[in-house]
């Protein structure tokens, strides 16, 4: 998983035009300045909502039609 979000982070890199601030740069360049609590906040977002699409559906696909 790691290996792909390090891909990511370099397409994204190499790919934005000038100025353009992605999530991904924003997060390699707030963490390569020292982690702030808005990373953290960010990062448990991202992972409280995966978590929920993964339990629905899970929850979805387990219900009998």
């Amino acid at each position: 998983m790691f290996t792909l979000s390090l891909a990511d982070l370099v397409d994204t890199y190499f790919t934005a035009g000038p100025g353009a601030t992605t999530l991904p740069l924003y997060i390699y360049s707030s963490v390569k300045l020292g982690v702030s609590p808005k990373v953290h906040a960010l990062s448990t977002l991202i992972i409280g909502l995966s978590a929920f699409f993964l339990a629905l559906g899970y929850a979805l696909t387990r219900r009998k039609v």
